[in-house]
């Protein structure tokens, strides 16, 4: 099929160039009408979609034009695909076709990676790809999830609604996301000033009252010797804690890449007290919402695993998912399967397998999404109110033995120069 180099005016008057494939000039004027634009000139190319050459045979001109194929490095982030989704379920709600919603889209300039992923989304629905087909090509923007969800809403004519559901969707495991760093953003505060206070302390503060006992010539307390000798390490050493620390943390980042330190670690996160609650809550009512969606939208159950298994950020919950899987291929209900390894709560299990005798699936995965989405806020307020006076604690006690060891021995000296 011959490859045409379009020219064309947007109806603001813009000017805009990319290329297509068609039968004849006339059908590529017809696709370029149907993206809205008012045509100036097409000319065929030297290039076929069947038999493509080498970039440098191709004119200049053809080369330039396909500045609207979205670079492989180019990926929207979530919040752009939130307003893309939202703007584009909104445009075909109020009776506009894909073609021109899409054209609409792509016209507006972001100065992000929306610039470049959209037209190439709406370049492949011209060239005769099914919009699922066309999201799927940038799986970095549009995970798997999404994609389907698409395809069930295109065999359904029910797209609007389901790009709808999807926003609803995204925007409620967005704020789950949110909650659990929102908790996190207070603690690592105190913790890093007193970190800071810590080190300027031993850097700066104790090296010049060192010098002060050293020219005094008497015996100083024990504390004071200790913070004085830590303080001559990090002096002399301090260099080397800053290689050993940031070899470490290589070291684990590479070993967690790997599935058994990425399972290993992940276990640790179900076990640790206080965090596990924070981790468990939120996955359990991802893993409820998101299959709640799919299955209310008509996935079939078998995929709609597939799809959570590879949502879930915990390895040890997807591995898990991906057994129940396997049996659930047996025939065997969803519920059963997840409740034999012990990973899933029996409360969920059985909250499940009552939505499974009843037939509603969906609601009481959306029953359960709720009622985990309410232990995470109090699990995070717990968090939060128990860790922050922990962390003042640690930082008054370590910042307090700094104090105390000076003052020691300022006390120690007086009290030889008085006698």
């Amino acid at each position: 099929m011959p490859l045409f180099l379009y020219k064309a005016r947007t109806r603001t008057g813009e000017r805009v160039e990319g290329t297509l494939d068609a039968d004849s000039r006339r059908a590529a004027a017809a696709q370029v009408e149907h993206l809205g634009y008012v045509p100036v000139s097409i000319t065929e190319t030297q290039v076929t979609a069947s038999a493509p050459r080498k970039a440098a045979d191709v004119p200049a001109t053809a080369r330039h034009s396909f500045h609207f194929r979205a670079p492989r490095a180019a990926h929207m982030s979530t919040r752009e695909s939130l307003t893309f989704t939202t703007e584009l379920s909104d445009l075909l709600a109020s009776g506009m076709n894909l073609g021109h919603a899409l054209g609409a889209l792509s016209r507006r300039k972001t100065g992000k990676a929306t610039d470049d992923v959209v037209p190439a989304v709406r370049d492949a629905i011209v060239r005769g790809a099914s919009l699922s087909d066309a999201l799927a090509a940038h799986p970095a923007s549009f995970p798997n999830l999404y994609v389907s969800m698409v395809r069930v809403g295109e065999a359904s004519g029910a797209l609007a609604e389901v790009l709808k559901r999807l926003v609803e969707h995204f925007e409620r495991v967005q704020d789950l996301k949110e909650k659990v760093v929102m908790a996190l953003v207070y603690p690592g505060i105190v913790m890093f000033l007193g970190l800071c206070t810590l080190i300027f302390s031993m850097v700066f503060v104790v090296p010049r009252f060192s010098v002060i006992f050293k020219e005094m010539g008497q015996t100083l307390p024990l504390p004071t010797r200790m913070l004085i000798g830590s303080s001559h390490f990090l002096l002399s050493y301090g260099w080397l804690l800053l290689l050993l620390l940031g070899g470490g943390i290589y070291a684990f980042r590479r070993w967690r890449r790997t599935p058994a330190g990425r399972l290993r670690s992940d276990g640790w996160l179900l076990h640790i007290p206080m965090i596990r609650g924070i981790v468990a809550t939120s996955i359990f009512a991802n893993f409820a919402r998101t299959l709640s969606t799919l299955l209310a939208n008509g996935v079939p159950a078998l995929q709609a695993l597939g799809i959570v298994e590879k949502t879930v950020s915990n390895a040890v919950i997807a591995r898990e998912i991906h057994t129940a899987r396997d049996r659930v291929t047996d025939g065997t209900t969803i519920s059963g399967p997840l409740s034999a390894g012990g990973v899933f709560p029996p409360l969920m299990t059985e909250m499940l397998a009552i939505g499974e005798q009843t037939g509603d699936m969906s609601g009481a995965l959306k029953h359960i999404g709720d009622r985990y989405e309410r232990e995470l806020d109090r699990n995070v307020k717990i968090f939060t109110a128990a860790l922050e006076p922990m962390l003042i604690v640690v930082v008054a006690v370590l910042v307090g033995f700094v104090a105390v060891s000076i003052l020691m021995a300022v006390f120690n000296l007086t009290s030889g120069l008085n006698v």
